[in-house]
């Protein structure tokens, strides 16, 4: 047993905290850089392909909505006028323009 608790502290490494977090601050901008590199990010252009990439986003939500608003429109349009026509030939209005329904 007593061996086995030397070993372990032979592999124990003390830095000073400062160091640690420097160490870290390195990898994690290391790890960043390659993530960007990963996914074709990492050139000079990498801010306005960035840049790009959100407008287009942007775009993409707008034609959305925009789409979505149309088709609503439509639909209400539609029915409206569905309602409009059974009124008015309930009324018999058509028959006065030369229109005869059922």
């Amino acid at each position: 047993m007593l061996g086995s608790k030397d070993k372990e502290q032979d592999e124990i490494i003390s830095i000073p905290r400062e160091e640690f977090e420097a160490m870290l601050c390195r990898a994690a901008e290391k790890g960043a850089l390659r993530a960007l590199a990963d996914v074709g990010l990492d050139g000079e252009d990498a801010a306005h392909d960035i840049k790009e990439l959100r407008s287009l986003l942007s775009a993409l939500q707008l034609a959305k909505r925009t789409a979505f608003q149309t088709f609503i429109k439509i639909t209400t349009t539609a029915i409206l006028f569905a309602l409009i026509a059974g009124l008015a030939m309930k009324l018999k209005v058509l028959t006065l323009f030369g229109i005869e329904g059922k």
